[in-house]
């Protein structure tokens, strides 16, 4: 079945704290409201968790059947593209992270809900994230390799996964919940569009058409600049709106963090040099995360 050495490397625990901190943007709004609830909380982050792993294993047997994974691959050697764990294990290992995902989303929605309309409005959402999961990389027309990828990450990490959330315990929706959620989705994205660029020549060979490729890495580097300058606009405009103390600019301190990166981004010319961004990239937006958070709570 496979060492647990390669089951971990194939479920890729690095990308987890980002899924974790879509969940925790939207609590620690939800606290800023006065109606986080601590079950609704375990249950969406155990949710998230497991569509994040489901997304992995995907990933890494959708682009092994592509011919993706192979010798020019620049970043971590795959589980199915090593002979770790074979086709057959990793699709077994994906019906199981599935099943445990539907069963978390489960478990939220009964303990956020009691309007059925509710209950079954988040199923739907929840089977449709899971099916984003897989649809990345896998079965026929993967929407990740028609430059579409962008837009789904936006959506399920940005708009549904900081909305979604904060619904969860509030049972209504503000406008100015979408500023948050705006800005960890274009974070998200920026994940997304760094692994891009590193990969974008061997993308290209093997018609995995993201922008990157469709546009060139010129305009990814510009693209990445513009994702950053979304996420801090829109966090900016929300303390604008819903300002209560200077600590809610707590954010601001990670600010250098992201400039000091995209100066590097920008003079880069190897791609496979940008690996190790992704990590750090993933790490700041966890800080920007947790930073406007404790501000959201000292207020």
């Amino acid at each position: 079945m496979g060492s647990a050495k390669a089951w971990l490397s194939a479920m890729r625990l690095r990308t987890l704290p980002l899924a974790v901190a879509c969940i925790a943007m939207g609590s620690f709004l939800a606290a800023f409201n006065n109606v986080f609830n601590l079950k609704i909380f375990i249950a969406a982050l155990i949710t998230a968790i497991a569509l994040q792993i489901l997304s992995n294993l995907a990933n890494d047997y959708g682009d092994s059947q592509s011919g993706v994974d192979d010798a020019g691959r620049v970043g971590p050697i795959r589980a199915i593209q090593s002979g770790a764990i074979t086709k057959s294990q990793m699709k077994k290992a994906m019906v199981v992270n599935a099943l445990l995902a539907f069963c978390g989303g489960v478990a939220t929605v009964f303990f956020a809900f009691d309007n059925p309309l509710f209950i079954i409005l988040f199923l739907i959402i929840g089977l449709l994230a899971i099916a984003a999961a897989v649809k990345y990389t896998v079965g026929k027309n993967p929407y990740g390799y028609m430059g579409l990828g962008d837009i789904f990450v936006f959506l399920f990490f940005g708009i549904v996964g900081v909305c979604g959330t904060y619904f969860l315990f509030a049972g209504k929706l503000y406008l100015t919940t979408l500023l948050p959620a705006t800005a960890f989705g274009a974070l998200s994205v920026g994940v997304l569009n760094l692994n891009n660029l590193r990969d974008w020549e061997n993308d290209k060979t093997h018609g995995k058409n993201t922008l990157v490729v469709k546009l060139g890495s010129p305009f990814g580097k510009i693209y990445q600049t513009l994702l950053i300058a979304l996420a801090f606009t829109s966090i900016i405009a929300f303390v604008i709106i819903s300002y209560q103390s200077i600590w809610q600019w707590l954010f601001l301190i990670t600010l250098p963090l992201f400039i000091i990166q995209l100066f590097k981004i920008h003079k880069n010319k190897i791609p496979k040099d940008l690996d190790p961004e992704l990590k750090k990239l993933a790490i700041f937006t966890v800080l920007f995360t947790l930073s406007f958070g404790a501000g959201l709570l000292l207020k």
